[in-house]
């Protein structure tokens, strides 16, 4: 199998879970976890670092990805400004995320990954059939992330979740603190 395919094999399967777990998150109240919320919150944090990595080869990726990172953090303040806090009598503190938010970010982040896998899968057939002729020549980046506007919308998830997230961790923190029998998730 050629290496440039594998990637994929790696990265759909867990595309796919990521979706499924954010589209049920989207829904109807949630419990507040310290915990995995800072840990999501690292787990971003990583990524975007990681990404922006490709920005020492090509500016115009670290451009895309920081003006979704930007663009994400305002839409995660709106988020936050339209998320609705409740207080459950067993699961404690709880949020109930706007869902037309989560959706719409949910949509283009597998609407532009959709156009990529196409605009990508011709271009690697091409690739493998002149590396299959052993031409020699180098072959162009087909990456995932050889695309500014693709990294835009992955800067827009991290920006997003990121700040998202640190607001629901301060709300909690100030719900404690005005309800000190609490106890932490």
């Amino acid at each position: 199998m050629p290496a440039h395919l594998t990637q994929y094999l790696i990265m759909l399967p867990l595309l796919a879970l990521i979706v499924w777990r954010r589209v049920s998150r989207t829904f109807g109240r949630q419990p507040i976890r310290r915990k995995r919320m800072i840990a999501r919150i690292g787990m971003f944090v990583v990524i975007g670092g990681l990404l922006s990595l490709s920005g020492l080869h090509h500016m115009a990726l670290a451009e895309g990805l920081f003006g979704g990172v930007l663009i994400g953090g305002a839409i995660g303040l709106v988020g936050l400004r339209l998320t609705r806090f409740e207080t459950d009598p067993v699961k404690g503190d709880c949020y109930v995320p706007n869902p037309w938010i989560g959706a719409l970010l949910t949509v283009l982040l597998l609407g532009r990954l959709a156009w990529r896998l196409l605009v990508v899968l011709p271009q690697m057939q091409q690739a493998s059939a002149v590396a299959m002729q052993g031409s020699g020549a180098p072959m162009p980046p087909t990456g995932y992330t050889s695309s500014p506007l693709t990294m835009l919308v992955i800067g827009l998830l991290v920006g997003y979740y990121i700040v998202y997230f640190s607001g629901l961790l301060i709300h909690h923190r100030r719900f404690q603190r005005s309800h000190p029998g609490t106890a932490e998730a």
